[in-house]
């Protein structure tokens, strides 16, 4: 089984960056998605972006087009989200999550297997 976890979260002013790291364990991925979700009070988790560990080819949300980035290491077991230009509408707790042998990059919830405990971001204004 593979257990992911968040870090990075923090409390950041409106124009200001986060990066947050997704650290996966338990078995690597051959062919997977991670993607980046995230949920604030009262909403539904809602898809902000992705990465296929193979090709790393990458997808975005509309709403963080030209602000996040997602990358990865070397050593292929981290994923990052690097957030500029936050806005407090970025307010959410981050999950990132993973898909095992996938072809493309899921941009749904319940597409994906396995999930992270989540990390806090706060934009405050």
């Amino acid at each position: 089984q593979v257990q992911l976890v968040e870090s990075g979260g923090g409390l950041v002013q409106t124009g200001g960056s986060l990066r947050v790291s997704c650290v996966a364990s338990g078995r690597t991925f051959s062919s997977a998605a991670i993607g980046w979700f995230r949920q604030a009070p009262g909403k539904e988790r809602e898809f902000v972006a992705g990465m296929h560990w193979r090709s790393g080819s990458t997808v975005y949300a509309d709403s963080v087009k030209g602000r996040f980035t997602v990358s990865r290491d070397n050593a292929r077991n981290r994923v990052y989200l690097q957030m500029n230009s936050l806005k407090p509408e970025d307010t959410a707790v981050y999950f990132c999550a993973a898909k095992s042998y996938t072809i493309g990059i899921p941009t749904t919830r319940g597409a994906y297997d396995y999930w992270g405990p989540g990390t806090q971001v706060t934009v405050s204004s």
